[in-house]
């Protein structure tokens, strides 16, 4: 079918990156605001605004029905529904579905087979992708001491209804696990609608290497190359990097066709990320987990492939077919992505909403910006934090680090609390020049020494 209009339910730089696509298609956009959205970038690019509920994202963002409603009756035959909120729910892709929206995600099926951690550690077993050692669900902190005991210390819970760093916990012991088990249940309970724990061990100098990839429903995926996510705090990520230098080209095919092996027997469609952990030590990768939607740091694969994804998701969303072969996608130089957040990491990183009194980015060559503020704009208290994402390319790592470093220093942004100084505290640290990280690096060295000045 050719998509004739598209509701965009998302916001900030995504719901602009989202307008822009579908207008570079024909696409007429119906964006679908909060009350605190309603004057945003995005606003005042689509073709049309429907203001959907108040600014909490629960009465609006959050609420299924009333998103497929407003698709209706706008006349919308297709809906976009970005990253994070209800973009990997399987309910609303169903919704969608059983209105007749085109949703331009994986089908509700899939969703359900790739969105359970535990179903997808499944599928990755019949597809013989390496696993770490780990569970199945875990009902008590008894059942957790045991598998523990069992697995060998350290081990990590984690969330079986979703990821970013909900409801996990390193215990060192079967102490560490009672005194958290109940708080990590809470805490996915309270971020996903259910409290279903698994284990794994817990590697110790882990990376956290990712693959992107796009199916077309019909058995065939490609892949866009591989992300180098381990830079985070709190299992949040803070730089991405295409591809991962860290690797050997033997085991960057191996890890891209494990990708593939694992969702090409479901027929994927649409865009995706298959998560690894890599031990460096051991030079070997354990799946994590499938993302089943568009990811933040996207534009890193984009700049290394010289692809639109977004625009890739909507012509697969449309029926077409994936005009791209693998011998077509070539990687050319190296990316790097930092995320732009109005907090203040000298204050443990409280969210500083506000008015942006000066917004002053960076330009030149290999430099790109993906954000909907300007001078002026009020960051709202009620969302994520993130209010942009500093993307650099560069002929090599080398140069993109040193395009990284004096974009950072260009940028300047008044009137809020951000990131800025830590992130030029990252882009300066030798340990990032050398490539020695893993994915506790920040807090066992970054954060410490940045807080001392």
């Amino acid at each position: 079918m050719s998509m004739r209009r598209l509701l965009v339910a998302n916001r900030g730089e995504i719901a602009l990156r989202i307008v822009r696509a579908a207008r570079a298609r024909g696409i007429e956009t119906v964006l679908a605001a909060s009350v605190a959205d309603k004057d945003s970038q995005a606003a005042h690019e689509a073709d049309r605004t429907i203001v959907i509920g108040a600014a909490p994202a629960r009465s609006s963002y959050l609420d299924g029905r009333v998103l497929v409603h407003t698709a209706l009756q706008t006349g919308c035959d297709a809906l976009h529904p970005g990253y994070g909120f209800l973009s990997e729910r399987a309910s609303f892709a169903a919704l969608c579905e059983a209105n007749g929206i085109v949703f331009v995600g994986p089908t509700s099926e899939s969703i359900r087979l790739v969105g359970d951690k535990l179903a997808a550690r499944t599928l990755a077993r019949a597809a013989g992708v390496s696993m770490v050692s780990g569970s199945e669900k875990v009902a008590s902190v008894e059942e957790a001491q045991r598998i523990a005991a069992h697995i060998g210390y350290p081990v990590i819970t984690k969330a079986s209804a979703g990821g970013g760093g909900r409801g996990m916990l390193v215990a060192r012991s079967a102490e560490d696990l009672s005194a958290g088990f109940d708080t990590s249940s809470h805490e996915a309970q309270e971020a996903f609608g259910d409290g279903t724990l698994y284990l794994e061990r817990y590697v110790e100098r882990a990376r956290h290497v990712e693959v992107q990839v796009i199916g077309d429903g019909l058995g065939t995926i490609l892949h866009f190359g591989e992300r180098d996510c381990s830079l985070q705090r709190r299992y949040q990520k803070m730089m991405e990097e295409a591809p991962a230098a860290i690797l050997s080209e033997q085991v960057r095919q191996r890890l891209h066709q494990a990708a593939i092996d694992l969702l090409a027997p479901i027929k994927y469609r649409n865009a995706g990320t298959v998560e690894f952990l890599y031990d460096a030590e051991r030079d070997q990768f354990y799946f994590m987990e499938v993302n089943a939607r568009i990811q933040v740091e996207h534009p890193v694969s984009e700049a290394v492939c010289g692809v639109d994804l977004i625009q890739l998701q909507l012509a697969v969303a449309s029926g077409e077919p994936l005009h791209l072969t693998q011998a077509d996608i070539v990687t050319r130089g190296h990316a790097i992505e930092v995320r732009i957040l109005a907090e203040d990491p000298m204050r443990n990183f409280t969210p500083s909403p506000g008015r942006i009194t000066t917004w002053a980015p960076p330009a030149g060559p290999g430099v790109r910006l993906d954000t909907a503020m300007c001078e002026g704009t009020l960051v709202p208290p009620y969302y994520d934090s993130m209010i942009g994402k500093l993307i650099v390319h560069g002929a090599d790592r080398t140069q993109a680090l040193e395009r990284l470093r004096q974009a950072l220093h260009d940028f300047v942004i008044e009137g809020i609390a951000t990131n800025l100084q830590l992130l030029r505290a990252i882009a300066e640290h030798p340990d990032i020049a050398s490539n020695q990280i893993d994915t506790r690096w920040s807090e066992r060295v970054l954060l410490p020494a940045f807080a001392l000045h």
